[in-house]
């Protein structure tokens, strides 16, 4: 069997109150089920509410709160996408409303991109390449180089051209309710930039029509791909609520096979890399995906941060990364995890701590099937942590990491150096998460007022 690569592939008023019928339900007196999650007037200007996850530390995200309105825009088209977006340097406070689904891969004028527009002009075709870099011939020991290869960057660049969408601080940007909001093929970059709100969007198929074949990837080599559907690269109090990730529109099962390896053309869903800190990731929907959330691009990052917080999120067929961490402080809680294969989408792990990452699990659920050992649902490379208590597996209170522990020589650590303390809406048992998620988390869910 081929090695698991772990490298960074080639992403005054509250909206919604927790219900009588909610807390009848067993969630407990006082714990705001929906709304513990933002402050402010109107779902537009929302900000991140007080002790919320790392992303409420220090100045907090308030986003675009401040946004005039010359700085609040409604967009439905790529075009207006852009031209909304600005440059990524002006830091003036904008509210970005998504009405409808916006298709990255379109030209200015809306009509439809294919990966054929993309290759035009390069020399690049799949068949030359495939020819170049064959590993009966061209070998195993190094990465390609030559003629091919330049085209194939060629192509990406002019894909990621139009389809990475660079976002400025101190921006907000929300699917507007009712409309199916969303960006498909896309990819929203947060790159050193300060206090950023992604909510209410669907993110779907953020594809890569030029994966590179890395023969040095794991034993039999893999195919990389470069665009993750939201993507933080040294970005600072970022807040992420009430979206939807999923790869709907091309499964990785039609993926077809190359020098024997899958030709993989997803990346992430939502990562978190390059000492990006101070970020909330909650009631998000994370499905049918195989790498879905790095937190930590490189074993050797510096320490001090990739501080995340991670809860009440659903996680359903995905294969691994729900998140792999490294380096930083990350708080899972009242997540819900269901491991049993969907779309074709089996699972190899859960959550992954490794680089002396530091991780608190806490009172989160997991459904696993019987053909599933409870062994599975965390990896490591023996030197990252992960603490916590009050975890289910299909109802009963499991010691995920002793049972990892007990069928890998590569232990994972017990303790962490941390305490948790911004912990809003933690909920103490995590019996009723995997009815209350089902309807209280992904876009579809806020509304306007």
């Amino acid at each position: 069997m081929a090695s698991v690569s772990h490298r960074r592939s080639l992403r005054t008023r509250r909206t919604l109150v927790v219900s009588a019928a909610v807390v009848a339900a067993g969630v407990g007196a006082g714990v705001l089920v929906l709304s513990a999650n933002a402050s402010g007037a109107g779902l537009y200007h929302q900000t991140l509410a007080a002790k919320d996850g790392w992303a409420s530390s220090g100045s907090g995200t308030t986003g675009g709160a401040k946004a005039d309105s010359a700085h609040t825009f409604t967009v439905s088209t790529r075009a207006q996408l852009v031209k909304a977006l600005g440059s990524a340097s002006d830091t003036t406070p904008r509210v970005i409303k998504v009405k409808g689904t916006i298709d990255a891969n379109t030209d200015d004028s809306g009509k439809k991109l294919t990966c054929a527009d993309y290759a035009a002009g390069t020399g690049y075709s799949l068949a030359s390449y495939l020819k170049a870099f064959d590993p009966s011939t061209y070998g195993r020991a190094k990465l390609p180089s030559g003629t091919q290869e330049k085209a194939r960057a060629a192509g990406q660049a002019k894909q990621a051209k139009n389809i990475v969408f660079r976002v400025p601080a101190n921006t907000s940007i929300v699917g507007v309710p009712g409309t199916k909001a969303g960006i498909t093929g896309g990819m929203l970059q947060i790159q050193s930039v300060d206090n950023v709100i992604v909510r209410n969007l669907t993110f779907s198929d953020t594809e890569d029509c030029f994966p590179q074949w890395d023969p040095t990837d794991g034993d039999d080599g893999n195919w990389n791909s470069a665009y993750d559907s939201v993507t933080l690269r040294g970005a600072t109090h970022v807040w992420a609520d009430h979206n939807t990730f999923s790869d709907a529109g091309h499964f990785d099962s039609t993926n077809p096979k190359y020098y024997g390896r899958e030709y993989q053309v997803h990346d992430g869903e939502l990562d978190i890399t390059k000492s990006s800190d101070l970020v909330t990731v909650e009631r998000n929907q994370f499905t049918s995906h195989d790498k879905t959330m790095l937190i930590g691009s490189s074993d050797s990052e510096p320490g001090g941060k990739l501080r995340v917080t991670l809860h009440h999120n659903v996680w359903k067929g995905i294969v691994q990364r729900a998140p792999l961490t490294r380096v930083g402080q990350v708080h899972l809680y009242n997540n819900y995890y269901d491991v049993t294969t969907l779309n074709g989408y089996a699972l190899q792990y859960s959550i992954n701590s490794r680089a002396k990452a530091q991780v608190v699990a806490q009172n989160n659920y997991w459904t696993v099937p019987s053909s599933i050992k409870t062994s599975k649902l965390l990896s490591g490379d023996g030197t990252g942590s992960v603490a916590g208590s009050g975890n289910l597996v299909n109802g009963t209170t499991t010691d995920l990491v002793a049972a990892y522990n007990a069928a890998n020589s590569k232990k994972i650590k017990t303790t962490v150096n941390w305490t948790p303390t911004l912990t809003a809406g933690l909920q103490s048992s995590a019996k009723n998460l995997p009815a209350e998620l089902a309807k209280t988390v992904g876009a579809g869910v806020l509304t306007a007022s």
